[in-house]
């Protein structure tokens, strides 16, 4: 499946800005089962410099300023993808989950990938394990489970135990405060299931992206829809590497997820973020439109 993507932020402000320094996540990632075809950002004022880098966790990264008056800025990235889907569910073979679960000595024998796992493992800024999510992971992973199975429970788990409720929470609420809510967004379930993955000792990333707009005929629209979302990605060992699942739609990613960036939560891959010198308030529109190319 190819899609293409246009995402388009927009600020208008009260006051003329002098100056604003702006970093931007929004560019989407390749992988194992998605390809960036190509990918152009466009920004209103033109920048008066700009830089492109990959952060730590291989994300790209525009960072730019403007530092002339203006009283508008708008960003527009545009994308197109091909997204040939992960093809797992629960039932494909897969190691018990115990086998995973980090070992403190954290044998690393010079591979690569080792190091690509350990910083998924631990807390992070807004992620603190504990024993409240461990408990809470336990209903889906009993000891033996298959970690794909497991893993699928606690998807279940959460889509039935959360309220999808726009209105409960923002950007800034803990994970814990949401826990207890037992209500929230994309961001707030992902960061949770994260939670209680790295309170079980497993290895677990945040995943920012894109669900399809549409739905294909037939099927019913996925919640998030027509905005960023955001899922998990969970280590499932050499032979299946990392497997990405949607609590908020209870279901493996595949054709309608489309990465951007990923690492250890939200904080570490906010699409936009910035400073600006000047008086008043400003205004913010966002819109995203991903739309299937025949």
């Amino acid at each position: 499946m190819k899609y293409r993507i246009v995402h388009t932020t927009n600020y208008e402000y009260e006051s003329t800005i002098s100056v604003s320094h702006n970093r931007v996540i929004l560019t989407p990632r390749d992988g194992a089962w998605v390809r960036s075809l190509w990918h152009r950002l466009t920004v209103h004022p033109a920048p008066q410099w700009s830089v492109k880098r990959n952060d730590v966790f291989g994300n790209l990264v525009h960072v730019f300023g403007i530092e002339e008056g203006h009283s508008q800025l708008t960003v527009t990235a545009a994308s197109q993808v091909e997204v040939r889907g992960q093809a797992l569910h629960a039932k494909v073979d897969s190691p018990a989950w115990e086998t995973l679960v980090a070992d403190p000595t954290v044998r690393l024998n010079g591979d690569h990938s080792d190091l690509e796992v350990v910083p998924f493992r631990f807390r992070s800024p807004r992620i603190e394990p504990s024993e409240l999510f461990a408990h809470y992971g336990r209903a889906s992973f009993a000891v033996g489970r298959p970690i794909l199975e497991a893993a699928a429970g606690l998807n279940a788990q959460i889509y039935h135990d959360f309220k999808y409720d726009k209105d409960s929470t923002d950007a800034q609420t803990p994970i814990e405060k949401a826990f207890a809510l037992k209500r929230g967004v994309c961001q707030d379930f992902a960061q949770i299931q994260v939670a209680v993955l790295r309170s079980l000792g497993l290895a677990a990333r945040y995943v920012s992206g894109y669900l399809r707009t549409m739905p294909p005929p037939g099927k019913e629209r996925l919640v998030g829809a027509d905005q960023s979302h955001a899922w998990v990605s969970l280590y499932c060992g050499r032979e299946l590497g990392w497997v990405d699942l949607d609590a908020t739609n209870n279901t493996f990613c595949g054709l309608d997820h489309i990465p951007i960036a990923w690492g250890r939560d939200y904080s570490d891959v906010i699409p936009f973020r910035g400073v600006f010198l000047g008086d008043g308030r400003h205004k913010l529109e966002v819109s995203v439109d991903v739309c299937p190319i025949e």
